[in-house]
């Protein structure tokens, strides 16, 4: 299987703008995706490490959702907007 070449075909969601609610929903759905990360990493015997070491399960990002450099939380808010505008994307509606 490692021989096989993977070409990602993700939903194409630029045409999709999400509601100013929703996008305020994206900064707490980025923290909870951080915490079930971490919670997963946890159970699987990570711990926090100065450097990301896969042999030693340590990692810089075992931290709380607000000490997390720039660059990994925007990755999280990233993953959040994505998925708030594909479940909008299939027709879905948000609502409180």
């Amino acid at each position: 299987m490692a021989n096989r070449a993977y070409k990602p075909n993700p939903v194409d969601t630029q045409a999709i703008e999400l509601p100013e609610e929703l996008v305020q929903l994206a900064e707490p759905l980025a923290r909870h995706v951080h915490e079930v990360w971490s919670a997963r990493r946890i159970a699987e015997g990570w711990r926090y490490g100065p450097q990301r070491n896969d042999e030693l399960k340590e990692t810089p990002c075992l931290v709380p959702y607000e000490e997390l450099e720039e660059g990994e939380k925007a990755y999280d808010r990233n993953t959040a907007m994505e998925t708030l505008k594909y479940i909008l994307s299939l027709g879905y509606r948000i609502e409180r």
